[in-house]
């Protein structure tokens, strides 16, 4: 599934193509993704400006002019793609005539300086889904989450009160959104591992000094990423059809059996599961204490 930097990846690539531009129509091609689109979806968009274009966590957030959000999630499969009058290739789906076999949604959008656009959603597993909000509603999806990894509301300070007391392990800790938004199971591998932090440790048993080391680590690994396009393991393609790449350099996550790339480790890198999930870390060098 998209974690954090590969729908960061989505926004940006998105950005330029519809902020600012005018929603001139939406087509359906079915009823429903993984929940029905909601009563009123066409006509709530349809005439409206997209005036920014946000991510919280894991999904994107289009603010419109009315006061509306659009609110969209990709699940495991989804994807959006753009064709404008200035591109010879759109996309590897061609999705400008939205006849592809998963496009589910095409909107067509008037931009002041690309002209027509052609905004699309293909979803061949359709487990992504998306929303419309008035002004001022209550957002069910967001209005739970903790802060942003990447903003300024994380902080030591911040993780070592919300880490007090807990029982769990520090993997399936931060793993809950409502402690940090959007981290996801590989990049929480990662952070965890550059941190040297065993993963099975009791997320109350971490000291000051330890999650000053582990929020650095989560903000290097999530900017990486993102530097890289995100990670393509199956699925994931950028908006301009393209794949991630930081996935060739993952230290742990998928090296089950592999040396420990840390200098001088010497380890081996194990893979356990963790409420449903692989983590994958170096008994050998993320241990106890650092």
């Amino acid at each position: 599934m998209p974690e954090l930097p590969e729908v960061e990846t989505v926004r940006r690539g998105l950005a330029p193509f519809i902020e600012g531009a005018v929603i001139e129509s939406v087509t359906l091609n079915r009823p429903d993704l993984r929940f029905p689109f909601p009563e009123g979806f066409v006509s709530g968009l349809t005439g409206q400006t997209i005036t920014h274009l946000g991510r919280r966590a894991k999904y994107l957030i289009a603010t419109l002019s009315g006061g509306g959000v659009w609110l969209s999630h990709l699940g495991m499969t989804g994807a959006f793609f753009v064709a404008d009058q200035r591109l010879d290739e759109p996309s590897r789906l061609n999705p400008g005539d939205g006849t592809g076999k998963h496009v589910h949604v095409v909107a067509t959008l008037t931009h002041p300086s690309r002209g027509r656009v052609s905004l699309s959603y293909s979803d061949p597993r359709r487990f992504g889904f998306m929303d419309l909000f008035g002004p001022g509603a209550d957002n069910p999806f967001t209005d739970c989450l903790g802060p942003e990894p990447l903003g300024n509301d994380l902080s030591a300070p911040y993780l070592v009160q919300r880490l007090e007391n807990k029982k769990g392990p520090i993997k399936t800790v931060l793993l809950d959104q409502r402690v940090i938004a959007g981290l996801g199971n590989i990049y929480v591998c990662e952070a965890l591992y550059m941190s040297g932090i065993d993963p099975r440790r009791a997320g109350g048993t971490l000291k000051a000094s330890e999650i000053e080391h582990l929020v650095a680590a989560i903000r290097q690994v999530l900017a990486a990423a993102i530097a890289a396009g995100g990670s393509t393991l199956k699925d994931f393609a950028k908006a301009d059809g393209q794949p991630g790449y930081f996935q060739h350099s993952f230290a742990v996550y998928g090296h089950e059996g592999d040396p420990c790339p840390r200098p001088g480790c010497g380890g081996t890198i194990k893979r356990i599961v963790q409420a449903g999930r692989s983590t994958f870390f170096c008994p050998a060098c993320q241990r106890e204490s650092i």
